[in-house]
C-alpha cells in the first residue's frame, strides 16, 4: 500500500468533486495497484490493470531445511483487475472494482506455504497444549485427536487455499454523489489501511511488520459483506466499515467493526486504527489497536507502528469436537470419547487464543532511482506460550522505469521460546520453522512489473 498512490487516485476520481470534505472508497486508500490506473473523473471509462511480481525466494531453516524456489508475490502480491467509473450526471459517479489474485509461478489463484500444512510445535503435541495424563493409553488418544485436528488446521494454511475465489483481493461497487461516496463488497479494513500507512515497507516483502505476526492471523487484511465510508477534509482522512457476518440465527457472528484516522502534514503524519470482530459463535474474537507515525528526517522518511492484537475467542475453532468425537468414541467409548474431543478442542482454543505488542520502526529514502528501506519489528507475545520474536533486515528497489523495478530483500527472523515462524513475502505466507526456537533467514531477488 503507498500512501502516494491512493492520494493520487483520490485526487483524480473524488478530488475536484468533494471540495471541503470527501467520502472516498476504501480502494482509494487501500489498494496496492490503483496508482497508475486512476481514472479521468470527465469520462466514463473501465480499465484493466495489475501488478506482476516474482523472483527467487530462499529461506532457512524449515523441516526441509533451506529451501529455494520461484515465488509470486515477493514486493507485492500479483494482480489483475478491472475497474470503471461511470458519470451519471449531476455530480454523481458510480465506481466498480473486481480485482484477482494470480501466482505467476503456477498461474493460479492461490497458494500454500513452504512448510506445508506444518503447525507449530505448541499446538501439535498434546502435552504442550496442556493435554496431560498418567494414563499412556489416554495420552496416546490425547496425541492422535490432537493430530487429527491439527490436520485439518494445517490444511488450510496459505493464501485463498481453501476458498479459491477469483476476486479474493477485492470486488467492490460504489456511488460518489456531491456530498460523498460509499463501497460495498470486499474490501481492505480500516486497521489494515492504519499498518499500511505507517510501515515504513507499506506492507512490501518479509520485512514488512505484518509478516511477524503472520501464524496465527493477527491482523484482517480484507473482509467480505462489508459497506465502508471515508472522510478527507484538508489532512485529515478517515473510515469506518460495518461488515455482516451473515451466519443464520445470529447477527453478530463473524461481523467486524473498523475505524481508521490520519492526518497528513508537511513533513509528517500521525494516525490510528482499529479493528473488532466476532467468532462463528457471536463472542468477541481479533481485535487490533494500531498507532502510526512517520516523519521527514533528511533524503528520507522514518516510520513507526504500535499495535495491541487481543483474541479470546479465536474463530473456527468450535467445531472441532464435533469432527473428532466419532472417533474418539470408537477408541475410547461413548462416554469417554466425547469428554476427550471437548477437552482437544478446549486446548486449541486456549493455544490459538492472542495477547501481544507489536513495534515497528523503519527508515525509507528514495534517490534518484535507488531506494532502500531498513526496519525492525519485534513482538511480545503475552500469553503462556511467550512466542516473542523480532525480524529486521533491508530491502532495496531499483527503478527500471516508472512501472518497471527490480528488488532484493534480506530478512532475519529471530524466533524465541515457542516461536517458530518462517518468513515469507507480500502474496503469501512463509510458514514455521522446523521447531520451537529455530531462527530463519529470507533473501529474495525480484523484478514487478505495473500495468
Amino acid at each position: 500500500m503507498k500512501t502516494a498512490a491512493w492520494l493520487r487516485y483520490f485526487e483524480n476520481n473524488f478530488g475536484a468533486r468533494m471540495k471541503k470534505m470527501t467520502l472516498v472508497s476504501a480502494a482509494a486508500l487501500g489498494c496496492l495497484a490503483t496508482a497508475a490506473m486512476a481514472q479521468d473523473s470527465t469520462a466514463t471509462s473501465v480499465t484493466l490493470y495489475g501488478i506482476a511480481d516474482a523472483g527467487i525466494n530462499h529461506v532457512t531453516g524449515l523441516k526441509q531445511g533451506s529451501v529455494t524456489q520461484l515465488a509470486s508475490g515477493i514486493m507485492e502480491g500479483s494482480r489483475w483487475g478491472l475497474k470503471g467509473n461511470e458519470e451519471l450526471g449531476g455530480g454523481y459517479k458510480a465506481i466498480f472494482t473486481l480485482e484477482s489474485r494470480v501466482e505467476l509461478d503456477t498461474g493460479s489463484v492461490s497458494n500454500t506455504t513452504a512448510s506445508g500444512s506444518q503447525l507449530p510445535d505448541r499446538v501439535s503435541f498434546a502435552n504442550q497444549m496442556g493435554l496431560v495424563s498418567a494414563n499412556p493409553q489416554i495420552q496416546a488418544l490425547y496425541q492422535g485427536l490432537v493430530a487429527g485436528a491439527g490436520a485439518g488446521i494445517g490444511a488450510s494454511l496459505g493464501v485463498n487455499h481453501i476458498e479459491k475465489n477469483l476476486f479474493d483481493r477485492q470486488a467492490y461497487v460504489g456511488l460518489v454523489t456531491p456530498v460523498g461516496a460509499i463501497t460495498a463488497g470486499r474490501q481492505y479494513t480500516p486497521g489494515y489501511l492504519a499498518v499500511g500507512a505507517f510501515d515504513s515497507m507499506h506492507t512490501e516483502s518479509s520485512l514488512a511488520v505484518g509478516q511477524l505476526v503472520a501464524v496465527p492471523v493477527s491482523f484482517t487484511i480484507r473482509t467480505s459483506n462489508s459497506l465502508q465510508y471515508a472522510i478527507k477534509t484538508g489532512g485529515l482522512t478517515a473510515t469506518a466499515m460495518y461488515a455482516f457476518g451473515e451466519v443464520a440465527g445470529n447477527n453478530s457472528a463473524g461481523r467486524l467493526l473498523g475505524a481508521m484516522a490520519m492526518y497528513k502534514g508537511e513533513g509528517f503524519g500521525f494516525g490510528a486504527g482499529y479493528n473488532t470482530q466476532k467468532n462463528e459463535l457471536g463472542q468477541k474474537s481479533l481485535t487490533n489497536a494500531i498507532l502510526g507515525a512517520s516523519v521527514d528526517i533528511g533524503p528520507g522518511v522514518l516510520s513507526v507502528v504500535a499495535a495491541n492484537i487481543k483474541d479470546d475467542n479465536p474463530a473456527g475453532l468450535s467445531k472441532i469436537a464435533a469432527g473428532l468425537t466419532p472417533g474418539a468414541i470408537q477408541n475410547a467409548g461413548p462416554v469417554l470419547g466425547p469428554v476427550l474431543a471437548l477437552q482437544v478442542q478446549n486446548a486449541f482454543i486456549s493455544s490459538f487464543k492472542q495477547n501481544s505488542n507489536v513495534f515497528h520502526i523503519g527508515y525509507r529514502m528514495t534517490m534518484g532511482a535507488n531506494t532502500v528501506t531498513v526496519a525492525y519489528n519485534t513482538m511480545n507475545d503475552k500469553t503462556a506460550a511467550n512466542a516473542d520474536r523480532d525480524s529486521y533486515g533491508v530491502a532495496y528497489t531499483y527503478a527500471l522505469s516508472k512501472r518497471t523495478d527490480l528488488n532484493a530483500v534480506l530478512t532475519r527472523f529471530n524466533n524465541k521460546n515457542t516461536s517458530q515462524l518462517a518468513p515469507g513475502g507480500n502474496g503469501f505466507l512463509g510458514g514455521v520453522t522446523r521447531a520451537a526456537g529455530v531462527d530463519s533467514t529470507n533473501v529474495a531477488l525480484g523484478i514487478r512489473h505495473r500495468f
